[in-house]
């Protein structure tokens, strides 16, 4: 199900380059889908750490806040080359409404297993549902071995599973000895996709 962009909601498609900022903590009023790419929605503390709170893949919304003219309290950054569309949610129809609705209720269940992740899971199962879940987005590539790798930094691991990079660095190492990933400069293979799913679980 997707929502209808039809001249009186959709307002424009904007391209990003990876690392640009496409929305600041502040006022909202649009509502935002990812056409292709991928957006990484993130906050920071008072110590200037960044924590991902999500990734959107295409198809997905954000800037839901907009439907109800509350602010941002938070980034949202693009982590590939992005086409992003821009949609005015005042001009939405009733299926529109639905349509997003429905995609709030899914991204809230998301939320859910992250927040579960991170309070009731060690690191080692949070970097390993962490890597499953990067596995379905712009940052996989398939390689010819039929492996997924994926381009990821260890800082960018540690942001998404709320731990730092030395920590992470040393868990990712473990992993790579256990030969269920490899790991190079800015990318991680997934060599055991099974193991990982039981690492993930437990």
């Amino acid at each position: 199900m997707t929502l209808t962009t039809n001249t009186r909601t959709f307002v424009d498609t904007v391209t990003y380059r990876p690392g640009a900022v496409i929305l600041y903590p502040g006022k909202s009023d649009m509502l935002y889908r990812v056409s292709t790419g991928l957006v990484r929605v993130h906050t920071m503390d008072d110590d200037g750490n960044g924590l991902t709170l999500r990734y959107v893949k295409p198809g997905e919304y954000f800037g839901e806040e907009a439907l109800a003219g509350v602010n941002r309290a938070y980034f949202a950054e693009a982590v590939t080359d992005s086409s992003i569309d821009v949609i005015n949610p005042a001009l939405m129809s009733a299926e529109d409404n639905l349509v997003v609705t429905t995609h709030l209720v899914r991204t809230l269940e998301r939320a859910y297993e992250s927040i579960y992740r991170l309070v009731g899971k060690r690191l080692r199962a949070r970097i390993a549902g962490e890597l499953l879940e990067l596995k379905d987005t712009a940052l996989a590539t398939q390689l010819d071995s039929g492996e997924t790798m994926i381009y990821a930094t260890h800082d960018e691991l540690a942001a998404a599973v709320g731990s730092v990079r030395e920590t992470v660095t040393k868990v990712v190492g473990e992993l790579s000895r256990e030969g269920v990933i490899s790991a190079g400069y800015g990318k991680i293979t997934l060599r055991n996709e099974a193991a990982l799913q039981t690492i993930a679980a437990a």
